[in-house]
């Protein structure tokens, strides 16, 4: 097998057939260019720039294209980053649970500085934003697909002799990788069971013209946050005239202290790929797409297992269930660590192998979206709530919660509280409820939507979850009165000012101006003026 060597490199050189099997397995498609740099990664460890050079001639791209998408995301290397990258957790809540000493008393172990590589190329230890395993940590990715929870010294300790002992991962305590659902409570979607092909039978019996209409009679809004009416997205995507039509499933669950989207593909992926089948009868689609955060790459497996089982049992692929014509089939692109991803075009650009770089808008994704083609994107949450509409119908939906919040939701609850974990509940439930179920005490504020949500304070605790009252994309974090909401405030800065696209000058500057202000006034150096300004 021929190697190309790599200048710059002290891991040795890329395998030249190796690469060219992988961009034979990708079709060689341009528009496949973020999957096949982090497949190409992953057999190399990172990503030479001679390397990227043999990806654009192959795909017919410029090195600078190259280098510009592989730039943009975080998880992508174009030095050596260590034969361990160690990355751990910072969202607040593993802030408050101590993942920074953690942090520190493994870089003194293994005598590496963070965000360097030690000088044997073995290791290397830095920060990730929030990891999606809020309600289990602190926790760490190794590698960026191996997920390790319920952090404490002992176990930091046992990493470090791992690794010093040149440990495979894959052969490190299985129980360390341990991921639990920590549903707490469940209601429609987390406690009702599912027949697979059920609510794709219900559709087909409808047709496409009534079930749209019951997806416009249920109401049901956005889960992603937006709270945009699904039937209307569906209805405007069937409607817009083009050669293809496209389902795309936003599974970027990359808002922090989020992680209800972890626990759907788990343990209830059958009815996200059903909702998607059934969004696709509806608009016309032959084609799916599931965008799945970088930081869930663990579930990969287990996800391409489900989607084959649905072909074996002709839910996917030709003639679902004997129905001539219905044809449509699903594929994951693995997303490679930029927040702003989660936004839908954003997340376009990037299932077309480009930056993530959000889109001037109109036109709009139903119009003019994956490929140039009306793409209807929706959440993870949504396509569940679509399966219960299809097998209940629109107006058992709209019976559930509040007349402009209809059904239920479902919310990621971390922080001070005795039990954290998954909570559903139909919408117009109290901030109090949730609280009281969860365990807290003393609280003196939670933030509901993640950090891009809204901070509601003690006396505000009547208040219900809802579009028209209390609006939430599912993150509910707690805080007593024991923390420091300034501190709060400065590690949500610091995520926004990392996570910028760097695409508006607004965001681009005054995110980084914002976080500097407040590590002034944290360092004690700080003025009222600067206080002025924040504010």
């Amino acid at each position: 097998m021929s190697t190309v060597s790599s200048p710059a490199s002290t891991a040795g050189p890329w395998q030249a057939e190796a690469l060219d099997a992988l961009l034979a397995r990708r079709g060689r498609d341009p528009h496949a260019l973020v999957q096949i740099l982090r497949e190409a990664q992953a057999m190399h460890g990172w990503l030479p720039r001679d390397m990227q050079a043999a990806i654009a001639d192959a795909l017919g791209l410029t090195l600078a294209h190259v280098e510009g998408v592989a730039s943009f995301y975080r998880f992508f290397h174009d030095r050596p980053v260590g034969r361990y990258r160690v990355l751990f957790s910072d969202n607040i809540t593993d802030r408050m649970l101590g993942n920074e000493a953690l942090l520190l008393d493994l870089c003194r172990r293994l005598g590496v500085q963070r965000g360097e590589v030690r000088a044997d190329d073995r290791v290397s230890i830095d920060f990730a934003s929030c990891t999606g395993l809020c309600d289990q940590g602190p926790a760490l990715l190794v590698n960026h697909h191996h997920v390790v929870t319920r952090l404490d010294a002992a176990r930091v300790a046992q990493i470090a002799a791992l690794i010093e002992s040149r440990v495979p991962v894959d052969e490190w305590p299985a129980d360390w990788f341990a991921i639990v659902d920590n549903v707490q409570r469940a209601d429609v979607l987390l406690g009702t069971p599912l027949q697979p092909g059920a609510a794709i039978a219900a559709a087909l019996e409808r047709g496409a013209d009534s079930m749209l209409d019951e997806m416009k009679q249920s109401n049901l809004r956005g889960r992603g946050g937006a709270g945009f009416a699904t039937g209307q997205k569906w209805s405007l995507c069937r409607a817009a005239p083009r050669a293809e039509h496209y389902v795309v499933c936003n599974a970027d669950e990359g808002e922090p202290v989020t992680f209800k989207d972890r626990v759907l593909l788990a343990s209830h992926a059958d009815l996200v790929f059903e909702g998607m089948t059934v969004a696709a009868l509806v608009v016309g689609a032959r084609r799916g797409l599931v965008y799945l955060r970088g930081e869930y790459r663990w579930l990969l497996e287990h996800l391409e297992a489900v989607l084959q089982r649905r072909r074996e049992q002709h839910l996917l692929g030709a003639s679902i269930q004997g129905r001539a014509g219905f044809d449509f089939d699903i594929e994951i692109h693995v997303g490679a660590g930029a927040y702003v991803c989660g936004e839908e075009s954003s997340l376009i650009e990037s299932l077309e192998g480009k930056r993530g770089t959000p889109r001037i808008r109109p036109p709009f994704p139903v119009e003019h979206g994956y490929l140039g083609q009306p793409t209807t994107v929706n959440n993870v949450e949504t396509y569940c709530a679509a399966t219960h509409i299809a097998l209940n119908g629109g107006v058992w939906w709209a019976g559930i919660g509040t007349p402009r919040s209809t059904g239920t939701k479902i919310h990621s609850v971390s922080g001070d509280c005795e039990r954290p974990g998954i909570y559903e509940y139909p919408f117009g439930t109290s901030i109090t409820r949730i609280l009281e179920d969860c365990g807290a005490r003393d609280t003196q504020a939670v933030q509901v939507g993640g950090p891009s949500g809204v901070c509601i304070s003690a006396f505000e605790f009547g208040r219900r979850i809802a579009f028209e009252d209390v609006p939430t994309a599912g993150a509910f974090m707690v805080f007593d009165r024991s923390r420091d909401m300034f501190e709060v405030a400065r590690n949500f800065a610091h995520f926004f000012a990392h996570e910028s696209c760097g695409f508006c000058t607004p965001c681009r500057v005054g995110t980084a101006l914002v976080a500097k202000r407040m590590d002034k006034l944290a360092a004690g150096h700080g003025s009222r003026h600067d206080v002025e300004v924040l504010f």
